[in-house]
């Protein structure tokens, strides 16, 4: 048993999601509600919200959303739905390495301080291999960091509403 399989089988037993109708809708739960559902639990693991609540690939999910066929997904700051249906995308496998050469014409020195994911990101931009990876020639660097999405809202399998999101936190 992995450790968020406890929190949300007891999550589902305190707000009887056993006997809620995911074909019909998504269930929206608060992270007050998840906080309040798991605080017997002695790990951090298992009652801190932001852990219980990223499931970023299909085998990330706990036990109980595996065996129904959920997904959770964020929906503004603090809240969530779970979904019926397959919330996940395959991703081809990248392409084999290759050899690059810097485009720089000199020695980038501020890449040699720190050890950040910005960083690298900001080294592969500077160098021009994202814009070789991609083939965009004219790619340039909008926006990076921890932002907040606009409003918008798309439709999940065959619910008919479609689910809106209000401001939930990215990293770009």
């Amino acid at each position: 048993m992995r450790l968020i399989d406890a929190p949300w089988e007891q999550i589902f037993k305190r707000y009887k999601l056993h006997e809620h109708d995911f074909d019909k809708e998504p269930y929206v739960i608060t992270a007050s509600q998840i906080k309040e559902a798991t605080r017997s639990f002695k790990e951090t693991g298992q009652r801190e919200v932001r852990i219980l609540c990223k499931q970023d690939a299909r085998e990330d999910r706990p036990k109980i959303f595996i065996e129904h066929g959920l997904f959770i997904l964020p929906v503004k700051n603090g809240a969530y739905v779970i979904l019926k249906g397959e919330g996940y995308v395959d991703i081809s496998p990248p392409p084999l390495p290759q050899s690059y050469e810097s485009r720089l014409e000199f020695e980038l020195e501020t890449a040699k301080v720190g050890d950040s994911e910005m960083q690298h990101l900001d080294y592969a931009y500077a160098t021009s291999l994202i814009r070789h990876f991609t083939e965009e020639p004219t790619l340039i660097l909008t926006i990076r960091g921890r932002k907040y999405t606009p409003e918008f809202s798309f439709y999940v399998g065959s619910y008919s509403r479609p689910i809106v999101v209000r401001s939930v936190q990215t990293e770009v």
